[in-house]
């Protein structure tokens, strides 16, 4: 009997040693603050794909690029500038905006707070005041809002011909240059002896993947409005611990998407 535990801690930790290891990997990233302009908020990135790749992919995807004959169409820096003043243009919209709601909302907190009163107490008259000087800014907001619109719209209307134009012509290319691209991948990973290992991250921005340890690249994209941020990040796993990995703008490729 006096054996009993300690052959049984031991086949456990021998079957641990023989397990996978875990990789525990955690998305946010920094987002412009709709509240505060310039200001920036960190969100957690939840039901995002994270791919596990035993191979770096960009290594491939750069070998193929460099033996297709053709170079592959380039953005011209000018349709990036005006891609960038509509970006702006969207914000200052999305600020006034959100000052325009958050004043309403104000106004009407204030207007049924006043019905709790009668016009000649002291409550009421300082909320009366208050609700006044609200109330003409309102129109202000709501102008500046009603331009920045308008110039958001204009500025758009004027890039998404050409956007859409290089972005049809560079999917062409990708077409044809990375067409043995599902070949190649298939390759590397027989070649690695690992498997790939696929999952979506939960509500706190967190994904768990198991896998026979050894050296993986994490693979996941982020779209944003105008660009992406792309992460490839190598790791190597051990069995033992988890290994813990955040993914942020910091340790992110942003990309201009179109």
């Amino acid at each position: 009997m006096k054996r009993t535990l300690p052959f049984a801690m031991a086949l456990l930790l021998a079957t641990a040693a023989c397990g996978p290891a875990e990789l525990v990997v955690t998305m946010e990233v920094e987002m412009p603050d709709p509240n505060e302009a310039g200001a920036m908020a960190t969100t957690t990135l939840s039901d995002l794909e994270v791919q596990l790749i035993p191979f770096d992919r960009d290594q491939v995807f750069d070998s193929l690029e460099q033996a297709y004959a053709e170079p592959e169409p380039t953005i011209p820096e000018d349709l990036i500038e005006a891609r960038e003043a509509v970006q702006a243009a969207q914000q200052r919209w999305r600020q006034a905006e959100t000052r325009w709601n958050n004043l309403r909302d104000t106004l009407n907190t204030l207007s049924e707070s006043m019905e709790q009163y009668s016009r000649g107490e002291a409550a009421y008259v300082a909320m009366f005041r208050e609700f006044q000087e609200l109330d003409s800014q309102l129109g202000g907001v709501e102008r500046e809002m009603n331009q920045a619109f308008e110039e958001f719209n204009e500025l758009q209307r004027g890039t998404i011909q050409r956007s859409d134009s290089m972005r049809i012509e560079r999917d062409n290319w990708a077409d044809e240059a990375f067409a043995d691209i599902g070949e190649v991948f298939q390759a590397k990973q027989r070649a690695s002896g690992l498997q790939m290992a696929v999952d979506t991250t939960d509500a706190q921005g967190i994904v768990r993947i198991q896998a026979a340890p050894g050296q993986y690249w994490i693979y996941a994209r982020y779209e944003l409005p105008y660009a992406e941020l792309y992460w490839n990040v190598p790791v190597t796993l051990e069995r033992g611990e988890p290994t813990q990995i955040v993914l942020t703008r910091e340790n992110a490729q942003e990309r201009t998407s179109l």
